[in-house]
């Protein structure tokens, strides 16, 4: 959403790189992180929460700001076809719909986890 926006993260600009403390860069997005890595990125779930709404605001303010027409701008050129900002909203809302259904499964199996088996 920052690309698209031209505004810096909230992960950096808001200061939650340093509330997370994580041991990585601070442009380290996690993309091809070997397991290792991302079994050290602990977090509380209020800190996690707080992230969450201060990303939202900041997507909503910009979803809010945009017109039908700046939806058609290509925004990306170099990939065939050329990439509008509508279709990559659509690309970042498809990504956010499966990480949500990966917890919603991660989650399932630690709630199956706890039951008892008869």
């Amino acid at each position: 959403m920052a690309d698209l926006s031209g505004e810096k993260e909230v992960w950096t600009s808001e200061g939650w790189v340093d509330r997370f403390g994580l041991p990585f860069a601070a442009d380290e997005n996690g993309f091809g992180m070997p397991a290792q890595d991302a079994t050290r990125v602990v977090a509380s779930a209020d800190l996690l929460s707080g992230y969450l709404r201060a990303v939202t605001a900041s997507t909503l303010s910009y979803l809010g700001g945009l017109t039908p027409d700046d939806l058609d701008e290509v925004v990306d050129k170099n990939r065939t076809p050329a990439v509008t900002r509508g279709g990559q909203l659509l690309s970042i809302l498809d990504d956010n719909l499966q990480h949500a259904g990966q917890a919603g499964y991660a989650r399932g199996i630690l709630d199956r986890s706890h039951q008892p088996i008869n």
